[in-house]
């Protein structure tokens, strides 16, 4: 099993930053990829990022540029630094893992509120 908690969101003005952190624990040695979701007022959840046991990292074409996604394997954590902060960036951000011990499982975290607002 694996677990999943995010933290670091909050109310930031537009133009600001936050960063976002997902601490795994559990069994932590079957995940593989990583990634951020966000799912915004009435809207459905959408890919932000992702980044791979290699470092290998991909981008929701909305958030090129201003956000980075990276991950620290010791510390068992991955992380979302976003930048430049848009009204339209206000979502509920959920952070997710790929785990395969015996076939792929998808874990999330609960999520954590993200409010872009002057």
């Amino acid at each position: 099993q694996v677990q999943l908690v995010e933290s670091g969101g909050g109310l930031v003005q537009p133009g600001g930053s936050l960063r976002l952190s997902c601490a795994a624990s559990g069994s932590i040695f079957s995940i593989s990829d990583m990634g951020w979701y966000r799912q915004p007022p009435g809207k459905e959840r959408e890919l932000v990022a992702r980044i791979t046991t290699g470092f290998s990292t991909n981008y929701a074409d909305s958030v090129k540029g201003r956000f980075t996604i990276s991950r620290d394997n010791a510390k068992n954590t991955v992380y979302l630094q976003m930048n430049s902060l848009k009204p339209e960036d206000t979502a509920v951000y959920y952070c997710s893992a790929l785990s395969t011990p015996y076939r792929p499982y998808t874990y999330w975290g609960q999520g954590t509120q993200v409010t872009v607002s002057s």
